[in-house]
């Protein structure tokens, strides 16, 4: 928190001391503004090492219960991991069931038109829960927060909402929670320019097998179709040290996974002003010297995409042979104006050398088809960009327009019709390419980190290849639950793998 922030917080406490709600409304009432977040000041990021509940907050969920709706990418995942952190630190207690929850909050997702609607569905599902217990805080909290139409929106026809607030302020959620209880009405805080960090934010981590670890914030690429750099923020790199002593504590407390996390994991250190030259494969190299026995990345961004990562990843060991890499189209005119920044040419060469150094990694990507003004043409050489590379797996998707973005100022001649179709055609390519990927496993001997039991049948048991290929096995009893296990494959489906246990390969114990 900035000087400027912390007057702001002493003006707060003060009109709560005088009881005057009205002032006190006024101040708490920030709604998101798309053109303070589309501003990238050249400011300096301050870092907070002392995150901490305040003694006047402590006990504040007391006797109360919580339940979070969680949306989206692996980010808003993490950030309700931290947010259910803060509450438990607070006091509540975790529930299952709306019904039974004191506070409920849906942590969204902004980056397509569905998952908005999926959103306003759910909280207009919960008007009943407010009927029968007024007393119970519903928020909206997420990337759907920081989008000024959103909050509008919920204004005008969602009056069962109760607090609002955005990516950068999670953690001001019990001074958020408490304005909420004293006030009675409706609390909205958003913050449009961010730039802080703030370190040891407590986590509630979902299982003890597989972590997150969040390594930088933000995205500073402004793709023409992407919401992201408007409700994340630009882009802010955490200290390397924190990050290795989240991940040192991780291995202590027997994580045998843990998967770096950022909107564009490949521009991390950029913004670090160390006396020396820091990337993400320097991190990477330092992580892979933990003993955490698997360690993955997720979301890179081909631009930023460096030889020097390429060797650290050649060397194998604990970092895994899986890169996804999203190229959204193989058309060049396509990818310009989706302002992507490379070309069909840079993305293959790009391919070209990855596969020099790490023959057997697996490529998965990214697709959107049905771009505005997207041809036949343009949208066939996507397909035979698929084909050349030989992707093992794909997120497709039709495009969808973002409120504030570039691209939903274009002209859109793609028909539905055209864009459905289109993308049957590459589901058809994405699921022939996966299917023969994953037929070349039959017989074969996988390692599979296990992570509990199936999602149909708790007799069969579930985990993931080095390779991120899913496997579901059969195991004569739980003992393989959090640990790394050589199975063997029975069988190759579409999309999964079936397979028999051999034997354990680890035998450390996972924390609970």
């Amino acid at each position: 928190m900035n000087e400027e922030q912390r007057l702001d917080a002493s003006k707060v406490t003060q009109k709560k001391e005088e009881k005057d709600y009205s002032q006190y409304f006024q101040h708490v009432y920030q709604p998101p503004n798309l053109r303070d977040a589309r501003r990238r000041g050249k400011a300096e990021v301050e870092y907070h090492m002392d995150f901490e509940i305040d003694e006047r907050f402590k006990g504040l969920g007391k006797g109360r219960k919580f339940f979070i709706r969680t949306y989206g990418c692996q980010m808003n995942v993490h950030d309700t991991e931290v947010i259910a952190g803060i509450l438990t630190a607070l006091g509540y207690e975790h529930t299952d069931t709306t019904d039974d929850a004191d506070v409920i909050l849906l942590n969204t997702c902004a980056i397509r038109e569905n998952a908005e609607n999926k959103v306003f569905g759910e909280i207009g599902n919960l008007k009943h829960v407010k009927q029968n217990n007024p007393e119970v805080l519903i928020g909206v909290c997420g990337c759907m927060a920081q989008e000024e139409s959103v909050v509008n929106k919920i204004l005008k026809s969602y009056q069962n909402v109760d607090i609002i607030f955005g990516t950068h302020n999670i953690h001001r959620l019990p001074n958020i929670l408490d304005e909420a209880y004293m006030s009675k009405e409706k609390v909205i805080e958003v913050w449009s320019k961010e730039g802080d960090v703030i370190e040891n934010l407590p986590k509630v981590r979902e299982g003890g097998t597989k972590a997150w670890v969040n390594i930088m914030y933000g995205c500073d690429k402004f793709c023409t179709y992407c919401i992201v750099p408007f409700t994340r923020g630009k882009e802010r790199s955490r200290m390397p040290e924190d990050i290795l002593d989240e991940v040192r504590d991780l291995a202590a407390r027997g994580y045998q996974e843990i998967t770096l996390l950022g909107q564009n994991v490949n521009s991390y250190g950029k913004d670090l002003n160390l006396d020396y030259n820091y990337d993400l494969g320097d991190l990477m190299r330092d992580v892979s010297e933990t003993d955490i026995p698997r360690v993955r990345f997720t979301t890179s961004h081909p631009w930023d995409f460096t030889d020097n990562l390429i060797e650290v990843l050649a060397t194998g060991e604990n970092l895994m042979p899986h890169i996804h890499l999203p190229v959204q189209s193989g058309n060049n005119d396509v990818l310009k104006i989706m302002g992507r920044k490379y070309t069909r040419e840079e993305y293959l060469e790009l391919v070209g050398k990855i596969r020099d150094r790490m023959p057997e990694v697996a490529l998965t990507t990214d697709i959107i088809v049905g771009y505005p003004n997207e041809t036949e043409e343009q949208f066939q050489d996507t397909l035979t960009l698929y084909q050349e590379v030989g992707f093992e797996h794909a997120y497709t998707y039709i495009y969808s327009p973002r409120d504030g973005t570039p691209a939903a100022k274009m002209e859109d001649n793609v028909s539905d019709q055209d864009k459905k179709d289109r993308l049957q055609r590459l589901n058809r390519l994405v699921t022939h390419y996966t299917r023969d990927a994953l037929s070349k496993y039959q017989d074969e001997y996988v390692n599979v980190l296990c992570e509990g039991t199936s999602k149909k049948r708790d007799d069969v048991y579930a985990g993931y290849t080095d390779k991120s290929k899913l496997v579901n096995f059969t195991a004569p009893d739980d003992g393989v639950i959090g640990k790394i296990v050589k199975v063997k494959i029975t069988e190759t489906k579409n999309y999964s793998l079936m397979g028999e246990f051999v034997e354990v390969l680890n035998e450390e114990k996972v924390e609970a």
